[in-house]
């Protein structure tokens, strides 16, 4: 015969309970107080599975994973974007991926002293807008290699070229670009 645990067992782990209280002594008068206690407040650690799909951008996702840097471009009128985009802006025709060069120069910066909870512990960090030669629209980005500290005005024009995440997260920041 198998004998059942009498007893769920406990971890030290759980939800950290504020604001309870509860008489000691439960006779009609403190039961009746019960009808007026405060709502409890729980607070617990919280975590879900989220899948999400890139859609019609997922190439350029997988060209960052394979150090390629992809952009659009409206078959009809050229217009071509530095960043993934189904659709032209403008005419709303579909546009074809074509690749963009590893180099460009920094069109403009800002440095962040502060940031997203991903980004906080690297404060500060330098954003940048890289324009590439044939692209019409400029791609936001991180631009490392370079002091946030003693940012200069030298910087607009600086050639830089795409470095590549070698363990990609699939996420616009598996690229960022360093001075050439």
């Amino acid at each position: 015969m198998t004998t059942l645990p009498d007893q769920r067992p406990e971890s030290p782990g759980g939800a950290i309970v504020h604001n309870l209280p509860f008489p000691r002594d439960l006779n009609e008068q403190a039961l009746a107080l019960l009808k007026q206690m405060s709502p409890l407040q729980i607070e617990q650690a919280y975590q879900i599975t989220y899948l999400h799909s890139y859609g019609q951008d997922s190439p350029f996702f997988a060209g960052l994973t394979n150090g390629v840097f992809l952009g659009s471009r409206d078959a009809k009128t050229g217009y071509t974007y530095a960043n993934p985009r189904g659709h032209d802006m403008y005419t709303g025709d579909e546009t074809q991926w074509i690749m963009l060069p590893n180099e460009g120069k920094v069109h403009a910066f800002t440095v962040c002293h502060f940031g997203s909870e991903e980004f906080l512990p690297e404060c500060p960090y330098i954003l940048a807008l890289i324009e590439f030669e044939g692209a019409n629209t400029l791609f936001l980005t991180r631009l490392m290699g370079l002091d946030p500290e003693a940012a200069s005005l030298d910087w607009i024009g600086l050639k830089v070229k795409a470095r590549y995440l070698r363990n990609s997260k699939l996420k616009p920041t598996d690229v960022y670009f360093v001075p050439a």
